[in-house]
Formats: structure tokens, C-alpha cells, sequence
């Protein structure tokens, strides 16, 4: 590959004042936060959420024309980038367990201020086979859609995919309406986050979960973009495979949530 960095098999990337601009989104983040918590006012994080949101975008943007229009991820540098994406979640499984082992060190041994009782008196958990199951028909559904279109394109079966992918559409769409189910659960709920470390638990972990499926939805909407103006190939589709292994990741953890903190926890 040739590039102004000269014949290299790897990707130099240009100069670009996205990561600049990601720092200083970063730390208006951190500020505003602290000026939310101290004084109750979301100006400073409100403008922090805008720069990043740009940042990504703009970012993001830019490595999608590298790699599709420019031709800068060669085998090398895509073996890098799937390394990175597993890395990441790698990172994201320890951070998940984290809150599992807070789960279960409270539940199998509950201590005197909760009664020595699991869930703690007072606190009234909700029913596995109503909104959870239906949210756990959803992601898991979804994630079949999702392996259906990764076959396809690496079967060079372009209508397939687009079909597949349709489907997948429809499961954004789900998406969004796993998101709505959350929220309604949480409005709700007969506990808030404050009650005991069953409420803190069960809204940190379901939470973030939620965040990682709207993260995970924007993700697969790209890809359908991306899919319909053929970006991708039978051996040039990291961006598709990246959003695929994130989903299933997505969906893994949910199981989990499910199994262990609404049905076993509760």
C-alpha cells in the first residue's frame, strides 16, 4: 500500500483533529457533570453531548471512507481492528461482571440491613414472564436476523443481505421498542434505585444494558446504510462483522440478566 507515509502494510493514519476534539468533549463531559451534581445546571453537559456526538460522527465518517473509498484497511489492518473490537468487548464483559459479582455477593449472603433476606423486604420484584420475556424474545429474534445477513455477505448474496437485513431493520426498530419497554419498566417499578442494593443492582445493570442496546441498534442502522450503498464484500465487510459480534454480545448479556437477576434474583 501506498500512502504520503510511503510503501507500508500498515495504515499511518493523517493528521485529524478528532481526537483533540474528543478530549475536550471528554472533560467538558467530566465539568458538567460535577456542575449538574453541585449546582443543578445541564448547560455545560448538554453542550459536552453535542461536541461528542459530533466528534463520533465526524470520526466515524472519516474511517468509513478509509476503508471503503480510499482502500487504507489492508488484511493487516483490519486483523488490528477486529483485535481491537474483541479487546473492547473484553472490556466490556469485565465491566459487566462487576456488577454481577455485586449482584450475587448481596444475594447469596444478604446482610443484617436487608433483613438478612433476599429480595429485602419491602421490595417487590418484577414478574420474568411478562415484559422481561417479551424483551428476551426481541433481542434473541433479533440476533438470528442479524447472523442470516452476515452469511449472506460472506456469500456474496447481495438481495439476500438486503433482505436479511430488512428484517434486521425491523429489529431496530424492536430495538427501540426494547428501549420503550425498559423505560415503561422503570416508570413502573415498586423500587427506585435507592432501595438497597437490590435497587442499585438491578437499575446500574439493566441500565447500562439499555445504553449498550441503543448503542447496538445506531450501530446495525449504519450497517444498513452502509449495506444498501454496497459497501460491504465478501471479504471487505470488518464494519458489518464488528456490529454482528457487539449484538450477540449485546444479547448474552441480557440472558444472563435475565436468567439471574429477574428470574433467579427475584
Amino acid at each position: 500500500m501506498t500512502s504520503s507515509h510511503g510503501s507500508h502494510p500498515f495504515h499511518l493514519v493523517d493528521m485529524s483533529p478528532w481526537p483533540l476534539t474528543g478530549s475536550i468533549g471528554a472533560m467538558m463531559l467530566t465539568t458538567g457533570l460535577v456542575k449538574w451534581f453541585h449546582q443543578f445546571n445541564m448547560n455545560l453537559i448538554l453542550l459536552s453531548l453535542v461536541v461528542i456526538i459530533l466528534t463520533m460522527f465526524q470520526w466515524w465518517r472519516d474511517v468509513v471512507r478509509e476503508g471503503t473509498y480510499q482502500g487504507l484497511h489492508t488484511l493487516i489492518v483490519m486483523k488490528g481492528l477486529q483485535w481491537g473490537m474483541i479487546l473492547f468487548i473484553v472490556s466490556e464483559v469485565l465491566f459487566f461482571f462487576s456488577f454481577f459479582w455485586a449482584f450475587f455477593h448481596s444475594s447469596l449472603s444478604p446482610t443484617v440491613e436487608m433483613g438478612m433476606y433476599w429480595p429485602p423486604l419491602g421490595v417487590q420484584p418484577f414478574n420474568p414472564f411478562q415484559i422481561p420475556l417479551l424483551n428476551t424474545i426481541i433481542l434473541l429474534s433479533s440476533g438470528a436476523t442479524v447472523t442470516w445477513a452476515h452469511h449472506a455477505i460472506m456469500e456474496t448474496n447481495h438481495t439476500q443481505a438486503i433482505q436479511s437485513l430488512g428484517l434486521t431493520s425491523l429489529t431496530i426498530i424492536l430495538g427501540f421498542y426494547f428501549t420503550l419497554l425498559q423505560a415503561y419498566e422503570y416508570v413502573e417499578a415498586s423500587f427506585t434505585i435507592a432501595d438497597s442494593v437490590f435497587g442499585s443492582t438491578f437499575f446500574v445493570a439493566t441500565g447500562f444494558h439499555g445504553l449498550h442496546v441503543i448503542i447496538g441498534t445506531t450501530f446495525l442502522s449504519v450497517c444498513f446504510l452502509r449495506l444498501y450503498n454496497c459497501h460491504f464484500s465478501a471479504k471487505h465487510h470488518l464494519g458489518f462483522e464488528a456490529a454482528a459480534w457487539y449484538w450477540h454480545f449485546v444479547d448474552v448479556v441480557w440472558l444472563f440478566l435475565y436468567i439471574f437477576i429477574y428470574w433467579w434474583g427475584g
